[in-house]
């Protein structure tokens, strides 16, 4: 990155936007609770239920490895663009767990 793309920014000429801050700070609990249900793109509230039904889930470790794979297969892999290798990951598992090799 050049220098010449970098600009610097005090604090005064940030400014405060558009927010009404005031507004925010007045709003009560009960008040963002009614946002939050009237919001169809609301997520569901994590209550202690939901934590309590929560299950952490670690990803298995990945074992790095070297495979012979035809030119044109990775190529196409490839061109998926980024996370092609979690995706030729995917198509492996996929193939495995129905000829019941894995979970």
């Amino acid at each position: 990155m050049s220098k010449n793309s970098i600009v610097r920014v005090s604090v005064e000429q940030l400014g405060c936007g558009d927010s009404d801050w005031a507004h925010v700070d007045a709003l009560t609990d009960e008040d963002i609770e009614r946002a939050i249900a009237g919001d169809p793109d609301s997520a569901p509230p994590l209550d202690a239920d939901w934590f309590r039904k929560a299950e952490l889930v670690i990803p298995a470790a990945k074992t790095a490895t070297s495979i012979r794979v035809d030119s044109d297969v990775m190529g196409w892999f490839k061109t998926q663009g980024r996370g092609w290798q979690t995706r030729m990951n995917a198509v492996l598992r996929a193939y495995a767990k129905a000829h019941g090799g894995v979970k």
